[in-house]
């Protein structure tokens, strides 16, 4: 077993990204942790587990920050709980492939901030559009290049 783990924001996670993780759990023998306020439907082997919490804002998210350590990888869109990851010395990545640092961390809190204000005052933003097959990709390529840098820094 690696000696950090990954652990997955699941109550927003895509469903096509579940079998991505399980996977890259078996092929580095990595412990994978999703944690949600619902049952996630994973089955729990000896590296894959999930945690369900209470229900209510960003409870799951602090479940992470309690319990991740550094060198751990976090899978999540949630900004907040991103910059949080990162400030214990983890690294956070979205299901998209993006991954999240020190040095974009800030900007993506404050576009956040902002469409917040937007929405706040009606206006209407959208949110991302689903996702595709191409992102699916990108989101493998990204977690297998963290989780070999990972294993690079805590060799």
């Amino acid at each position: 077993m690696l000696p950090f783990k990954l652990w997955v924001d699941a109550d927003a996670l895509p469903r096509i990204l579940r079998d991505v993780i399980i996977r890259a759990s078996d092929r580095y023998q990595m412990e994978v942790t999703f944690v949600a306020n619902q049952s996630v439907g994973i089955t729990p082997s000896v590296r894959i587990n999930s945690i369900q919490v209470i229900s209510g804002a960003d409870v799951a998210d602090q479940e992470i920050v309690d319990r991740m350590k550094e060198h751990d990888i976090v899978i999540t869109q949630d900004i907040p709980l991103a910059a949080q990851v990162i400030e214990k010395g983890g690294v956070a990545i979205n299901p998209r492939g993006e991954v999240y640092t020190i040095s974009n961390i800030k900007a993506r809190l404050h576009l956040r901030d902002f469409m917040d204000t937007l929405r706040g005052a009606g206006v209407q933003t959208g949110g991302p559009p689903p996702l595709a097959e191409r992102d699916k990709r990108e989101f493998s390529s990204s977690l297998d290049q963290t989780i070999q840098k990972q294993k690079r820094k805590t060799a």
